[in-house]
């Protein structure tokens, strides 16, 4: 696989986690993998950051690489700025991906919140890393209402700049979806003209790392090294008909 750049919709919508899977199913095939986190914000020094989070859940064989911390939870150009730190640039993202890439099987780059998220005072952001690594982007979205403007938005960026996307994976699965995330798993591949390639069940990570290695595969499709099946997942979560005139469900 290379490397592939892991990008969500937005933030807290499951980014780590689905880099923890990615690793541990690719891991479980015996590849060797590393974790990059070019930019951590909203941590003090010594804090497990993302990076660390996605490796413990993975394997200890996983790599866990930060380029740069900063403490406020801010876009990074914005946190940099105010801790009076300096940027991380997509040139020093593309480099250390690059040489990790020479010594591992597969590099999974994590961005911070959404594509175009500001890295630098230049205004560069995650889509141009991408761009300097000629990497696929794997983009991580909600289930619920109000992703499927998200998402397509993202795609739509994606496209404009030349890059490649590799699908969606849905963050957080909730244990009792309402309609809308029911609907939104056959609407995400049709809005966004990207398949749906796994869904990651709410609260995955915090399980056990030895249950979460086990049970990864079974979040991802076979693209991504998994057993998930979209048709199975959208068939098994498909909303009840619409009810007709006089109760009957439509045709």
């Amino acid at each position: 696989m290379g490397v592939i750049v892991v990008s969500g919709t937005g933030t807290e919508i499951g980014k780590t986690v689905v880099t923890a899977a990615l690793a541990a199913a690719a891991a479980a095939e015996g590849r060797s993998v590393a974790v990059l986190k070019p930019a951590q914000t909203g941590l003090e020094p010594g804090a497990p950051g993302d990076a660390a989070e996605a490796a413990r859940l993975a394997g200890p064989h996983v790599t866990a690489v930060e380029l740069a911390r900063y403490p406020e939870p801010l876009a990074p150009d914005t946190a940099a700025r105010r801790a009076g730190m300096a940027a991380v640039t997509p040139e020093e993202v593309a480099e250390a991906a690059g040489k990790l890439a020479a010594s591992h099987d597969l590099v999974l780059v994590e961005g911070a919140g959404g594509l175009l998220v500001r890295f630098d005072p230049a205004g560069r952001t995650l889509a141009d890393a991408a761009a300097l690594l000629g990497a696929p982007v794997l983009v991580v979205a909600p289930a619920a209402l109000g992703t499927l403007n998200a998402t397509t938005l993202t795609a739509e960026a994606l496209r404009a700049r030349g890059l490649s996307a590799l699908g969606v994976v849905v963050g957080s699965w909730p244990a009792a979806p309402d309609l809308a995330c029911r609907c939104n798993l056959a609407d995400l591949p049709s809005s966004s003209g990207l398949p749906l390639l796994g869904a990651v069940p709410e609260g995955s990570g915090a399980l056990a790392p030895a249950e979460f290695r086990a049970a990864a595969p079974g979040w991802l499709a076979p693209a991504l090294a998994g057993t998930w099946s979209a048709e199975d997942f959208q068939a098994a979560w498909a909303p009840a008909p619409v009810a007709a005139a006089g109760g009957a469900p439509a045709a």
